[in-house]
C-alpha cells in the first residue's frame, strides 16, 4: 500500500484534470494554481515526488505564485506507463498540458536531477512558455550513462550501460514492499541518507526523514514506470536500454536536450549544485562505469574501452555554447552540499532561485 506523504502546514494539493492524465499540484494555501500570468513551477527529480519542493514552496515569495507538480508515475499524479521511447517527452508533454490547463501564460520552470532533463526538454518544444530556468543538480544533457566527453558520444550505439538494467534489484525491490526502515544500505531511507543528502545535512529532522521516504515510495515500479525494461547486450556489462520505464527515459539514445543552443530566443538559466554530489557527479557512485573502475561491477573493461560519464563537464560544455550563441547562464556550487541543495541549505537556495527570477543573469557566464 502506498504511504502518502504528509503535508506541510500551509501547503495544499490540488488535482487538476488535462486530456492526458490527471496531475497533483502542490502549492501554498494562498495561491490559486489557476490563477494565470506567470508562475514558478518546481519539478521532482527521479524516486521522489513534489513533496521535496514543500519548503521552496513556503519560502518563495508568494507573488511569484509557486507550482510543484507531480510526474506521471510519482506522488499523486495517475500512474500512466512511461514510454521511453520518447525520452522524457511523456512527462514534459504532461506538464505542457498543465500549464495550459492552469492557464498560465509563461512558467519560471525549476527541475531537479531527473526533472532538470524533463525542464530542458519542456524548453526545446515549448520555448514560448518558459520565461527563465533553474536547474538542481540536473541530469547531463546526453542522459545518464553510456557516453563520454563533452559532446556527449555513446560508448556504443546502443546506449550499454543505460537504462533499466542498471538499476540495483534490491533497491527496486524495497521500493515495491514499501520498505520504510533503514535494516539495508538499498532501502529508500538508506538511499535517502546516503546519496540524496550530503553528511553535513544529517541527521534530518525524524518528521522531514518520514516524509521524504514516504514520498520515495509513492514511486511505482515495473517495466512501465521504475526502472522499466533492458535489452540484452553482448557488451559490458550486459545490457542496453529498452523501450519503457522511467531509467529508460534517460538513456542516451532517446535523451539529448543539448539543442537548447540552437534556440532562437534563450531565457536565462541558473544552475545549482553541490560539490559533494554523489549522484549526477564526474564520479557518480550510480554510474556502472564509475562503479567498474572501483571494482564493484565486475568486468569492466577498462577506462579506454568504457569510461565513467562526465556529467558535470557535459552540462557546462552545453551551458557554455548557449551563453556563446546568446544565452545566459549563472551557475552556483554550494560546499558541502549533496544531490539536494534546496533540502540541505533552503535558505541559500531560495535566496538564489529569487535572485534569479528578479534579475537574471545578463552576462553570458560566471561561476558563485
Amino acid at each position: 500500500m502506498t504511504v502518502v506523504p504528509p503535508l506541510l502546514p500551509g501547503i495544499a494539493a490540488t488535482s487538476v484534470r488535462t486530456p492526458r492524465l490527471t496531475q497533483q499540484v502542490l502549492h501554498p494555501d494562498a495561491v490559486d494554481p489557476r490563477g494565470g500570468g506567470e508562475a514558478v513551477l518546481f519539478v521532482h527529480g527521479n524516486v521522489s515526488s513534489s513533496v521535496f519542493w514543500q519548503r521552496a514552496l513556503l519560502d518563495l515569495p508568494a507573488d511569484r505564485r509557486p507550482l510543484a507538480v507531480d510526474l506521471r508515475g510519482f506522488g499523486g499524479t495517475d500512474p500512466e506507463p512511461v514510454d521511453a521511447s520518447r525520452g522524457v517527452r511523456d512527462w514534459s508533454d504532461d506538464v505542457a498540458e498543465l500549464v495550459t490547463e492552469l492557464g498560465l501564460e509563461r512558467v519560471h520552470l525549476v527541475g531537479w536531477s531527473m526533472g532538470g532533463g524533463v525542464v530542458l526538454q519542456l524548453l526545446l518544444d515549448h520555448p514560448e512558455r518558459v520565461a527563465s530556468v533553474t536547474l538542481v543538480a540536473p541530469v547531463s544533457p546526453y542522459g545518464f550513462g553510456g557516453t563520454t566527453g563533452a559532446d556527449g558520444d555513446r560508448v556504443h550505439p546502443d546506449g550499454t550501460g543505460s537504462g533499466g538494467g542498471a538499476a540495483n534489484p534490491d533497491f527496486v525491490a524495497a521500493l515495491a514492499a514499501g520498505d520504510t526502515t533503514a535494516d539495508a544500505p538499498t532501502s529508500p531511507r538508506s538511499i535517502l541518507r546516503a546519496f540524496y543528502l550530503a553528511p553535513d545535512a544529517l541527521p534530518l529532522d525524524p518528521a522531514t526523514e518520514d516524509a521524504f521516504v514516504a514520498s520515495m515510495l509513492t514511486t511505482r515500479t515495473g517495466v512501465d514506470h521504475y526502472p522499466g525494461d533492458a535489452t540484452p547486450s553482448d557488451r559490458w556489462p550486459g545490457a542496453a536500454p529498452g523501450a519503457r520505464g522511467v531509467l529508460n527515459t534517460m538513456a542516451p539514445t532517446v535523451l539529448d536536450v543539448s539543442g537548447i543552443t540552437e534556440l532562437a530566443v534563450k531565457p536565462p538559466v541558473l544552475w545549482v549544485r553541490g560539490d559533494a554530489d554523489q549522484v549526477v557527479s564526474d564520479t557518480s557512485a550510480f554510474d556502472l562505469a564509475f562503479l567498474g573502475s572501483l571494482g564493484a561491477v565486475p568486468g569492466w573493461p577498462g577506462v579506454d574501452a568504457f569510461p565513467p560519464q562526465p556529467m558535470v563537464g557535459q552540462t557546462r560544455a552545453v551551458l557554455d555554447r548557449y551563453a556563446a550563441s546568446g544565452g545566459a547562464y549563472r551557475e552556483v556550487v554550494l560546499p558541502g552540499v549533496g544531490h539536494s541543495p534546496h533540502v540541505e541549505r533552503p535558505a541559500e537556495f531560495v535566496a538564489v532561485l529569487v535572485e534569479h527570477l528578479t534579475t537574471p543573469p545578463a552576462e553570458p557566464a560566471g561561476l558563485t
